[in-house]
């Protein structure tokens, strides 16, 4: 009884809730997505080629996703406080580490180990897992597109400004200012955890017959289709948003554009994915979500392709970030919102958190063939023509998922 009544919050409560992920995430989010805009002054630094710094940042994606499930079930067992503080000292390390990284070791260390694992940690399973639990099932998904907005509203901020900071500072300083940015997040996580850590008396108690052990239900989800095909559209989601955060500068200098231009497009794209996240995430609550995915997806094949007929002006580039804005991560809110509708919400940073390591091993991808493509081919062409088949391919593959296949406990396997 005491845990129940510890669940049912005031709607002020909730939206306190929501803030607060919202602005963690914010931060995280922010510096994950303005490291780009350090990669030409890490060549212009140091000796390493396009090609070994993708290499790092593509190894960062993997990492991204790798340890997401991990922190989803460190906080969903333990308790998250630990697991946000952690995140923020991990991507202050990675920050500062990059001020040494002149080849591509220490580089893969700082940006490719610490720094994604820290972002990890301070993400959306985790964060959209502890308020998700709060919420009821119908109100998931908007709760997941108000904190995944907060994200986008980070990315809005940060390239702006960070390019602001390189320009009149110099890269040292802008990666000094991000280490700062996420050791302040340290606040908000624990006036997070404080307002929503489940207390030591229902932490106690046992589970019942009819609910599922952590192990148990990993084991279900995977047996389930629908669940495997989310997983096959997100990663060629992270693909798509890990090519254009890593090489969107550096199809900006092919066209001959100032790199002012690549920050004013990441900060529209994340302006817009504000709208665009929030926007999905209410639809969410009307139609089914598989069919939100679907146009997503096939929307950002046809923006791609008017994008590469379009004259790439300075002017094309903004109406294409505005454009390919609205589906950035909106994709996101659906996507949990399809893994709480299958499993609940009991386990669902550990769940969605799997899900997410399938779009980074897209993303892994998406940051690797791009410098690789840069490297051999001296431009973007062919990775723009695979990304354009695989948003169509994804659209496709959301369509059977079936959003009403509750999983049930399978008990004889947890004998």
């Amino acid at each position: 009884m005491e845990a129940r009544s510890f669940s049912q919050r005031s709607p002020a409560g909730l939206w306190t809730l929501i803030a607060l992920a919202s602005l963690i995430l914010m931060i995280t989010m922010g510096i994950r997505q303005t490291v780009g805009l350090f990669v030409h002054p890490i060549l212009h630094s140091t000796t390493m080629s396009i090609a070994e710094v993708s290499r790092a940042r593509a190894i960062g994606q993997l990492m991204w996703g790798a340890v997401q499930p991990l922190f989803g079930a460190w906080a969903d067992k333990r308790g998250a406080c630990g697991v946000l503080v952690l995140g923020a000292v991990l991507i202050a390390l990675g920050q500062i580490g990059t001020l040494w990284a002149s080849s591509f070791l220490p580089l893969t260390l700082a940006q490719g180990l610490l720094s994604p694992a820290g972002a990890a940690a301070g993400s959306f399973s985790v964060l959209i897992g502890i308020v998700a639990s709060r919420l009821p099932s119908d109100k998931g998904s908007v709760a997941s597109g108000m904190i995944n907005a907060g994200g986008s509203l980070g990315q809005f901020i940060f390239a702006p400004l960070i390019q602001l900071i390189v320009s009149l500072r110099g890269a040292a300083s802008g990666l000094l200012f991000l280490a700062f940015a996420a050791l302040a997040t340290i606040i908000p996580s624990w006036f997070l955890c404080r307002n929503n850590e489940k207390p030591a008396v229902a932490r106690a108690l046992p589970s019942t017959a009819d609910e599922p052990g952590l192990k148990q239900q990993i084991r279900v989800a995977f047996r389930d289709r629908s669940y495997l095909l989310l997983h096959a559209g997100f990663l060629t989601c992270g693909f798509h948003v890990a090519f254009l955060t890593t090489h969107l500068p550096g199809e900006v200098s092919l066209c001959g554009h100032d790199a002012s231009v690549s920050a004013i497009s990441l900060s529209l794209i994340g302006l817009c994915n504000i709208v665009g996240s929030i926007f999905a995430g209410f639809l969410g609550k009307r139609y089914p979500m598989k069919y939100i995915l679907a146009v997503l997806y096939a929307s950002r094949a046809v923006l791609i392709i008017a994008f590469l007929l379009s004259s790439k002006s300075e002017l094309a580039f903004y109406i294409f970030a505005c454009a390919i804005g609205l589906t950035w991560l909106a994709t996101v809110p659906p996507t949990a919102g399809i893994v709480g509708k299958l499993f609940g919400t009991r386990y669902l940073a550990t769940l969605f958190g799997f899900t997410l390591f399938s779009h980074q091993i897209g993303a892994f991808f998406g940051a690797w063939l791009g410098g690789v493509a840069m490297q051999y081919a001296g431009n973007l062409d062919w990775v723009w023509y695979a990304d354009i088949a695989l948003a169509l391919l994804a659209a496709l593959i959301n369509l059977p998922i079936k959003e009403k296949n509750i999983a049930v406990p399978l008990k004889a396997d947890a004998a």
